[in-house]
């Protein structure tokens, strides 16, 4: 339930949750009336559940637009990881529903009592997760952008911010379409800086483009070969980046300034797009990267 909310943008009502209690009162059902399907339904229902959540996950981080691009790629994995572990619990089900057919009780103890720990620490996090990945209210969708932080729908207001990177060069071979999508996307990143807010989701980032999120993810997949959440964040790495070498700022209040909401995510991105931590980056030759950067984008008349 969870993570359908995320894939399609919008809460689901108590009535769309209730066909989710069917299997349970199935079984409960069965365990008054006729014990003998049980394990056939508990595993049909792991199995199922893991198969859908697979199904879901076939389009990548981008396929949850109403999460926080940020948390995209860690709240894609969680996904994956339930998806697997529900596959993998059917199985384990099945193993202690044949271990008591053939006598061997106390091994099919063990085994569910080990695959029910782990199966709800892992269920629990995901759920958590998936949670913590929606921001909390869609301000845009209610009309309320101006109640966003100001950084993250105005240009940059200091030089600092001014270079902000543009998307990387669109490939000869894409199309014209992929083209002005990309085009698009970066004049929001750059002259509104929209990769300053931290709850920036694909659907934000679809109604202020005024595409559909799938097009742009298609586009930027296409182009770049990479998804949505890691070309945003590397708007926000190459923002870091200058100001971690033309200020002296705390490298949190950095992160936070740039649109990341935690030091791990901020961390991960910064080292996959430099290679780096970004203290590493600061006490480095990046002031003149930084630069030549600039000497590149700008050459002097």
């Amino acid at each position: 339930m969870a993570f359908e909310e995320l894939r399609r943008g919008t809460a689901a009502s108590l009535i769309e949750h209730l066909p989710h209690l069917l299997p349970a009162v199935a079984v409960l059902g069965l365990a008054v009336s006729w014990r003998l399907p049980i394990d056939a339904v508990l595993f049909a229902t792991y199995l199922g559940y893991g198969l859908a959540l697979l199904r879901a996950a076939r389009m990548g981080p981008d396929g949850l637009a109403a999460t926080r691009l940020g948390d995209g790629v860690s709240t894609y994995r969680a996904l994956v990881a339930v998806a697997i572990l529900l596959i993998v619990t059917a199985f384990i089900d099945a193993g202690v529903s044949l271990a008591l057919v053939f006598g061997e009780p106390r091994q099919a103890m063990a085994v569910l009592t080990v695959a029910s720990v782990l199966w709800l620490a892992a269920a629990g996090y995901a759920a958590t997760v998936a949670d913590a990945g929606r921001p909390e209210t869609d301000l845009v969708a209610d009309g309320m952008v101006a109640a966003v932080d100001s950084r993250a729908i105005t240009p940059p207001s200091s030089s600092r911010d001014t270079d902000a990177a543009t998307l990387p060069p669109v490939r000869e071979e894409a199309s014209e379409e992929d083209a002005a999508v990309l085009r698009r996307l970066d004049t929001l990143m750059v002259e509104q800086a929209l990769y300053r807010d931290p709850d920036l989701t694909l659907d934000r980032l679809a109604r202020r483009a005024g595409l559909p999120s799938r097009r742009i993810s298609a586009a930027v997949n296409r182009i770049h070969g990479r998804n949505v959440s890691q070309v945003i964040n590397e708007f926000r790495v190459d923002a870091a980046r200058r100001m971690l070498v033309s200020t002296a700022d705390p490298v949190t209040s950095i992160m936070l300034e740039v649109g990341f909401g935690t030091k791990s995510n901020f961390h991960r991105e910064f080292q996959r797009v430099t290679g780096m931590t970004p203290s590493a980056y600061r006490h480095s030759s990046g002031s003149a990267d930084v630069a030549e950067d600039d000497r590149a984008n700008h050459p002097v008349a």
